[in-house]
């Protein structure tokens, strides 16, 4: 047998109750930093390139978040690949409350099923904030199609099977994965015409190139008040001020057809509870400013706060609806 060193065993009494003290220490310097937080900038990562709608949600809230939070919001484009690209990068930063997500119904619904590898897991790796708002989605025909209402549309489809055209921005964007809720609503068989992003597909509805659109408030608006389209149906579930003739898809005979594009903010998995309130805090603080609001109603965005539960339960809904329709048509994008 070896003698025991006193010496050695001194030192290794020393070093763990340095150890000790350390890992005491460390929950009272993380409690501290989430009561100074924030501290320093706040990165809010918006997964579209810059200009589009997306991108003005992003610096609408986070303008006013930073007022409220007394810190810079910047936020960061990384669009590209479906919304994967942006959301991967804010699934994998650290949880500080320095990071955060636009996210909306692509990035957390549509895309994790559309992507074979995302990057991401839009439930485990997010913390929810809260909801931000939503635009709801409009059938639009061009302003000398033959068709007046939702019914004659259908009525249409289902003489003809497959033989009326709808475009989109692409496969597996939420304006064709609008329409293929509402085929299987109505039950009818149309024809998806898709394109490359940008707004060639408008041009053609307008056109006449192809039969009809299903789109969002937030680009629908400027098209129908200058009366270069004619909107059949919201997919809301009231009229809208905006459109007060245009009645809903539930008038329509579609009570179940309720479909919105939609925005929230996620912090990353592991941010704590104390990070997560102020944000949440913050962000409703915003919704509830005057010029938030105005500004996100010119852009066909309509403000709806929520509870950070109501988010998660929200997230979850609309992945499994839209991950129901992604297999049922069997889409999948490498």
């Amino acid at each position: 047998m070896f003698a025991s060193n006193p010496a050695s065993a001194a030192t290794r009494r020393r070093f763990l109750l340095a150890s000790s003290l350390l890992l005491g220490l460390a929950p009272l310097a993380s409690q501290a930093a989430d009561a100074a937080y924030p501290a320093k900038p706040i990165t809010l990562i918006v997964p579209y390139p810059a200009g589009g709608a997306n991108d003005a949600v992003g610096r609408i809230v986070g303008q006013k978040m930073g007022e409220i939070l007394k810190q810079s919001v910047i936020v960061d484009n990384r669009g590209g690949a479906g919304t994967t690209i942006g959301t991967a990068l804010a699934a994998k930063a650290p949880g500080d409350g320095y990071t955060l997500v636009l996210g909306s119904l692509s990035s957390h619904a549509i895309s994790p099923h559309l992507y074979r590898q995302p990057g991401y897991d839009a439930i485990k790796d997010f913390a929810p904030v809260g909801m931000i708002g939503e635009a709801p989605i409009v059938l639009e025909v061009a302003t000398n199609s033959p068709f007046k209402d939702v019914k004659q549309v259908v009525e249409q489809a289902k003489k003809t099977p497959a033989t009326l055209t709808y475009g989109s921005a692409g496969n597996g964007s939420p304006l064709h994965l609008s329409a293929e809720l509402f085929k299987r609503a109505a039950n009818v068989d149309m024809t998806h015409v898709p394109y490359k992003g940008g707004n060639a597909h408008t041009m053609d509805l307008m056109g006449g190139r192809i039969d009809m659109i299903f789109d969002t408030l937030t680009s629908a608006t400027p098209l129908i008040t200058s009366g270069k389209v004619r909107p059949l149906a919201v997919a809301s579930t009231e009229r809208l001020p905006e459109l007060p003739n245009v009645p809903t898809f539930a008038e329509s005979g579609y009570p179940n057809f309720v479909v919105n594009a939609w925005y929230a903010l996620y912090a990353p998995a592991k941010t704590s509870p104390e990070v997560l309130a102020k944000l949440h805090q913050a962000l409703n603080e915003a919704l509830a400013d005057a010029d938030a609001k105005d500004r996100l109603t010119k852009l066909g965005v309509r403000s709806k706060a929520s509870t950070q539960d109501e988010l998660a339960k929200f997230t979850k809904a609309e992945l499994d609806r839209y991950g129901a329709v992604i297999s049922a048509i069997g889409l999948k994008i490498d």
